[in-house]
């Protein structure tokens, strides 16, 4: 075994996790026991004689950031599943009829805006992003509700800029809130659980809904219509929410880090949102044309994703025009699959391997890299760290 992956396991061991498979509570660098398991202590007074009763604990804060989409839908009648009105109601209305939840959270409200997830610039994100980091200075977790059809590029965005290394859950749901049978309300819950839990700290943002959560790195819409939409392709979901049970099967190599070197280089306190760079995706499939790389070139795009079949290859067309952007234009490119799946190690002059990130997060990694670099080598290093499911561990 190298020193490398000793420090690795010696580092997983560390917060109570084996080699081969996640413990099912998962201590987290500085976090108390208390902590990590939400544990309340009991404010029975103490029988005459003994000694004093220990202090209540205050239950933890959560705020609940919303911004639209079907969990804040109102749907025509109480039987309509597919015809509502995404992003109608109000986030404070929708937690006042939550039962129960004063017994897990401290719950507060903020409507940062009502519209389906699709309709956020990525100028937005940045706004969202900063509010949540806000929102954290005062609160010891959040909760963002958001439509889910770009539900996982919302929460990788989040993962990648949110300074603060407390708990950041996304939600959703694929039914309305006022149809029969409505999973918004269960997981908007257990979404306030899952983050008033604080087991997610230094997990970057994690997405919530049936039942499960993932890492937003990770995590894709697999269908269109079904309550078991999300998934994490290969390694599965992080952990799942039973009644009072919060459960974490394993953990993202990030939350090895600690606080030292958790964040990553994306300060979005550093730069404007002019400074946002311009990035597109071109997919590829038998025969496909030049057209979408010199459209996006010649409109401005700062980078350029593809979607290539199989391990990310790309039509002969497409390939031809991707050289003459990089020659005549500087184009920085990174090489994704469209399977769904796998990893693509397809590098070159201008062109980074994307790894197993699909195309809608190599996105937003290389958008966010550009705008704070035009260096490729620099951008190239950061795909390989904090774009990469691995990390290296800190000598101590």
């Amino acid at each position: 075994m190298s020193t490398m992956s000793m420090k690795v396991m010696k580092a997983v061991l560390a917060l109570g996790v084996t080699a081969a498979a996640a413990a099912p509570i998962v201590r987290l660098p500085g976090a108390s026991a208390a902590e990590v398991t939400g544990t309340v202590v009991s404010s029975t007074p103490a029988p005459a004689g003994s000694a004093a009763a220990p202090a209540v604990k205050a239950l933890p804060k959560v705020e609940v950031i919303a911004t639209g989409g079907t969990i804040a839908g109102q749907s025509a009648d109480a039987t309509s599943f597919a015809n509502y009105r995404a992003g109608t109601l109000l986030i404070a209305d929708m937690v006042a009829e939550l039962p129960d939840k004063e017994k897990i959270a401290q719950v507060s409200t903020y409507q940062f805006g009502n519209s389906g997830s699709s309709a956020y610039s990525i100028a937005d994100l940045y706004d969202l992003s900063l509010r949540v980091d806000q929102a954290l200075k005062t609160q010891d977790a959040v909760v963002v509700t958001s439509g889910t059809d770009t539900m996982e590029e919302i929460a990788y965005f989040l993962d990648l800029t949110v300074r603060s290394s407390k708990p950041v859950v996304v939600t959703g749901s694929m039914r309305p809130w006022t149809v029969i049978g409505s999973d918004a309300q269960a997981n908007l819950y257990n979404a306030i659980k899952l983050a008033a839990s604080g087991k997610t700290k230094y997990f970057g943002t994690v997405l919530m809904l049936n039942d499960e959560f993932h890492a937003a790195r990770e995590v894709t819409k697999s269908n269109a219509y079904r309550t078991d939409t999300f998934v994490t392709p290969e390694l599965g979901a992080l952990g799942y929410i039973d009644e009072a049970g919060v459960r974490i099967y394993r953990a993202p190599s990030r939350a090895l880090l600690g606080a030292a070197d958790w964040n990553t280089p994306f300060d979005l306190s550093k730069i404007a949102k002019p400074n946002l760079a311009k990035v597109e995706i071109a997919y590829s499939y038998q025969d496909a044309g030049a057209g979408a790389i010199a459209a996006f070139v010649a409109n401005g795009a700062d980078g350029i994703v593809t979607a290539g079949t199989g391990a990310g290859g790309i039509s002969r067309a497409m390939g031809a025009e991707r050289t003459a952007a990089i020659k005549d234009h500087d184009t920085i490119f990174v090489s994704t699959t469209r399977t769904g799946s796998g990893s693509s190690y397809s590098g070159g002059e201008n062109i980074i391997a994307g790894d197993n990130l699909n195309a809608a997060h190599a996105r937003l990694m290389l958008l966010l890299s550009l705008s704070f670099s035009e260096d490729f080598d620099t951008i190239k290093g950061w795909f390989e760290t904090y774009g990469s499911a691995q990390v290296s561990v800190p000598e101590k």
